[in-house]
């Protein structure tokens, strides 16, 4: 599979800093005045910093893709040195990353390079590029809430529990190279089921890492294509589960997935779920 992803030249990079800003997947930071790609596994290749850079010094390079291999950056970074190495430990610990940080403190061991990495202090995690975008793990907790009707008076107590587990969830800023993704079993969502459905978490989230689109609305369909696809070949989902609405515009999401499917080299089992306005389940079927 081939895979897009930025390429800066550092002879041209005048540090200005724009493009790490322009970056929603964190993958570049500032080190030492140049414009550095900290992660490959967290550049989804868009390019949006290419518009933020006032001297042409980031490009698009396309290339044929292999699992990502921690050690293969480690040796890439390595000649950096200790800034370049802390900021890529760093950025993978805040996306929660605990594997492949454990690989890259091991690279570090077996060849004799020591940082201050453990020593390291710091109040708040370093930003890099939009926190919204950057993945992280949520806790399952359960919530007690006490609702008051229109006419304030006042109901009895409910406990809810939400079966989030991960985030983000938009198509467009998910890393289908995070963790998460290994192996799971995904739903792909449409914006509006989970507003028809009541039950949306329990009956469709549950044990599952969760994306949502709107074929309608949303722009570049054909990244939400190259993302599915990477899912499917490098992070090697179990299942894919779409879930839409009767309305049909929704069915855009089903043809993205089967397209994804059709891109990739392995075959993986697409489930279709289609709601009612009212939530109600029309039809449900592999495909």
């Amino acid at each position: 599979m081939k895979r897009t992803i930025i390429k800066i030249d550092e002879n041209l990079c005048n540090g200005c800093g724009n493009c790490v800003t322009g970056c929603h997947e964190g993958a570049l930071q500032l080190i030492d005045n140049k414009a550095v790609m900290i992660s490959e596994l967290y550049c989804d290749g868009l390019g949006a910093c290419i518009g933020e850079c006032p001297v042409g010094a980031i490009t698009l390079e396309e290339r044929e893709a292999e699992p990502y291999s921690e050690v293969a950056v480690m040796e890439r970074i390595a000649p950096k040195g200790e800034n370049v190495i802390l900021a890529h430990l760093n950025h993978l610990k805040e996306h929660g990353e605990t594997e492949l940080l454990r690989q890259g403190l091991e690279y570090l061991e077996k060849n004799g390079i020591h940082i201050n990495f453990q020593q390291e202090k710091r109040e708040k995690p370093a930003p890099c590029g939009c926190p919204g975008s950057m993945a992280r793990e949520l806790k399952h907790q359960h919530h007690t809430d006490t609702a008051a009707s229109f006419n304030e008076r006042e109901t009895p107590h409910f406990t809810q529990s939400s079966e989030l587990r991960y985030f983000p969830i938009q198509l467009h800023l998910v890393n289908p190279g995070a963790g998460f993704f290994k192996g799971a079993d995904v739903l792909l969502a449409a914006d509006c089921s989970a507003f028809a459905s009541g039950d949306f978490h329990n009956r469709f989230l549950k044990n599952r890492v969760l994306a949502i689109a709107c074929p309608k609305l949303d722009s570049n369909m054909q990244v939400y294509i190259d993302k599915l696809a990477e899912m499917i070949d490098i992070a090697q989902i179990n299942t894919l589960t779409v879930l839409i609405m009767e309305v049909p515009c929704c069915g855009g999401l089903i043809r993205i997935a089967e397209q994804a499917r059709n891109k990739s080299n392995r075959i993986v089992p697409i489930k279709s779920i289609v709601l009612s306005v009212r939530g109600e389940i029309l039809s449900e079927e592999w495909i």
